[in-house]
């Protein structure tokens, strides 16, 4: 029993931490700090052969996490163009490159938002690949609706409207109504004997295909009718681990202030870590000249993206939203990659084995929203620990994670502009990568040049350029970036300022108690009491002041004093 206790404070310990869940997941697949204790493979079970799945097709619900690479094929990051070596090179890749085609930008799934952070009572405003988007739910139908966010009538937006008791839409400038498949039902200006006005396909909004799929909003970026019935021949990527009960999943999000080409080329950057997060993902072996040689094999690369083996674990990008890192542990760590029984196994046979194995996902969902602009969802699923989350509230881990993503967002904007300045297509010619290391980050660039141009296809919808960079503390402030998006930090937010202003009050009142109180009528010690009493609120006030401004407005990230 006391065994027990001891492993659980370990444990809580463990995720208490403000930066635990994502600086642990992030740490366990750069470091090499997996073991077979952690995430153990049964030695009975480790010589066995899996075939690699084809992750793209999303229509099939298997775990997209169990791969067993069938061979090896080298990827050499980066030597320049100019020398005539190509920055990624593979070996027996097959595929013929121009039956690929580019890809299609706007025929594939895009995460909107996790519905927990979604409010059912009212609209929201969302931007996804250009397309300005306001997100809404129907009472009557019990759904999730997805429009354009604009009325037909004046162009105001939709998603400063409400919802009225009869579960329509409504536009707050004219009291214009629309149903949940975009069809204008009230036009308060027309005359009722008039002609019927607001049956025009005029009075119409335009309306997305979308579904909820692992507990977030999904939609196709298309509302040609030929999409109506798009979730039928094709959807969106299948996590199931995201849906088990057994595993505790909590979700996040935040806007990001540079572009999607440089969100995910930092996510699948892992050597960057021990370097950049020194103090926030700490390792006895993590030093300020940052960690040691990386090694990555990407292993195929094509139109429906890329799967890589590294020492640590597997990863997987299907464009356009989703990366993921499946940490792995090796019976013998000093095997080759390259030798095809070190192998990742399936989940089903993992949890028919004799001890419960204990598994640790990391998922990013990826969005573009507009040049220079993105928004990151991510989700660490595990199947240990779970009772954490259940006592824990979201908003704690969240303190952690967006410092984390604080740490380099200043620095990932400012060189969001050197790229633009270079031309996105020219980025393997400016940037130097000669280690492996790098491997991830060629391959997405490689596939991002050879199927898109370099960049992600806006249609025009703007002139190519990046907005200008803001102060400091508005390039980095959390509060519009993420507070008012997350319903655990907003409920946080709210009750730590009430919070504030009560200690505020009370110190007030302690003070004018002990001021208006007659002489005799306290004791020195009693109105000593009461003032010591009122200073104690006073500064738990102005602490709690600080660490709400720190923590859910503005935290500045200065790496030469840490």
């Amino acid at each position: 029993m006391g065994g027990g206790k001891a492993d659980k404070q370990q444990e809580l310990k463990k995720f208490l931490s403000p930066v635990s869940s994502m600086a642990s997941a992030l740490n366990l697949v750069t470091t090499g700090v997996v073991n077979q204790t952690q995430f153990g493979i049964p030695a009975s079970l480790s010589k066995l052969k899996v075939s690699l799945p084809n992750l793209s097709d999303s229509s099939s619900r298997f775990k997209l996490y169990s791969a067993t690479p069938p061979s090896s094929i080298s990827v050499t990051p980066a030597i320049e163009e100019e020398e005539g070596k190509n920055p990624v090179e593979f070996q027996n890749q097959k595929r013929d490159d121009a039956e690929e085609g580019k890809f299609d930008w706007y025929s594939e799934w895009y995460a909107v938002a996790p519905v927990c952070d979604l409010d059912k009572r009212v609209p929201h405003g969302k931007r996804v690949i250009g397309l300005d988007l306001v997100v809404w739910w129907d009472p009557n139908h019990k759904t999730w609706n997805v429009f354009d966010d604009c009325c037909p009538h004046r162009l105001a937006p939709l998603s400063q409207g409400r919802i009225d008791q009869w579960g329509r839409l409504q536009c707050v400038y004219h009291g214009w109504c629309f149903n949940g498949s975009g069809q204008c039902n009230l036009i308060p200006q027309a005359p009722s004997d008039g002609p019927p006005v607001h049956s025009s396909k005029k009075a119409c909004v335009a309306s997305y295909p979308c579904t909820v799929q692992n507990d977030i909003l999904w939609f196709w970026p298309n509302s040609e009718p030929q999409y109506k019935n798009i979730l039928t021949k094709k959807q969106p990527p299948y996590i199931a681990e995201l849906d088990d009960p057994s595993y505790a999943k909590s979700m996040g999000t935040r806007d990001i202030s540079y572009g999607y080409e440089v969100l995910v080329e930092n996510l699948m950057d892992p050597a960057h870590l021990q370097v950049f997060t020194f103090k926030l993902i700490f390792t006895p072996k993590a030093d300020r000249e940052g960690g040691k040689p990386l090694e990555i094999n990407v292993l195929e690369l094509n139109k429906t993206g890329f799967h890589a083996q590294q020492e640590n674990g597997i990863s997987k990008f299907i464009p356009p939203c989703v990366f993921f890192v499946l940490p792995k542990s090796t019976t013998n760590q000093g095997e080759s990659l390259s030798n095809p029984e070190m192998c990742i196994l399936p989940f089903s046979i993992l949890q028919k084995s004799e001890e419960k194995q204990r598994i640790f996902l990391l998922i990013f969902f990826c969005i573009p929203v507009s040049p220079g602009k993105s928004r990151l969802i991510w989700a660490f699923p595990r199947n240990f620990a779970v009772w954490i989350d259940q006592i824990v509230p979201r908003w704690v881990f969240h303190i952690g994670q967006n410092l984390i993503l604080d740490s380099d967002l200043y620095l990932l904007h400012v060189e969001e502009h050197k790229i633009m300045e270079i031309g996105p297509t020219n980025w393997q010619k400016a940037c130097f990568v000669p280690t492996k290391s790098d491997a991830l980050v060629v391959a997405f660039r490689k596939w991002l040049k050879k199927y898109s141009g370099g960049q992600v296809d806006w249609r025009l919808k703007f002139d190519g350029s990046l907005p200008p960079t803001p102060p400091r503390e508005q390039l980095m402030d959390r509060y519009w970036t993420h507070v008012v998006n997350c319903t655990s930090c907003s409920s946080a937010y709210k009750g730590l300022n009430i919070v504030e202003t009560l200690l505020q009050i009370t110190s007030i009142a302690l003070i004018g108690v002990a001021g208006v109180t007659k002489q005799g009528a306290l004791t020195t010690f009693q109105r000593s009491a009461l003032l010591l009493a009122a200073l104690l609120c006073f500064s738990v006030s102005k602490w709690l002041s600080h660490f709400i401004y720190k923590n859910f407005h503005y935290h500045d990230y200065n790496h030469a004093l840490r």
